[in-house]
């Protein structure tokens, strides 16, 4: 039987810096581990950035978590998908997809889930550095 996947690798809005309210969610249901990095791009889409899976380049930097019980994961994480988008009406396109990622941590390497983006970034401004808590800081000082 497969090992149950219960850790989270947020890069966006959802990391502790930003303050966002689902955070606060986040918080209450899962545990910080340590920072860490995936193999992808970050695209900034205005209000908010977007990750697809890339295998060159800086990576995303991130976060990762995990949840508080194992027991819980599934009701956590289902929340997390709703919000993400992963449950559209009918007339609405997916936003994000989850998947399972290797996260770089320490030395060490979790499997997590992530969210990918699921629409287009053609057009949309790279974030070289990986990491959008850096990026926005820099974009707001401009």
């Amino acid at each position: 039987m497969e090992t149950p996947v219960i850790h989270l690798f947020v890069y966006g809005s959802l990391r502790r810096g930003f303050q966002h309210p689902v955070f606060d969610y986040i918080k209450n249901h899962f545990t910080f581990v340590a920072n860490g990095k995936v193999n992808g791009r970050l695209y900034d889409l205005g209000t908010y950035p977007a990750a697809v899976p890339f295998n060159e380049g800086n990576g995303l930097i991130g976060e990762l978590f995990v949840a508080n019980s194992e027991e819980d994961f599934d009701w956590a994480i289902s929340q997390l998908d709703d919000y993400e988008g992963l449950n559209p009406e009918a007339d609405e396109t997916l936003l994000y997809r989850r998947e399972k990622v290797d996260v770089k941590h320490d030395g060490n390497t979790t499997v997590a889930w992530i969210y990918w983006y699921n629409n287009s970034v053609e057009g949309k401004a790279v974030i070289e550095s990986g990491d959008v808590l850096e990026y926005f800081k820099n974009k707001n000082q401009l």
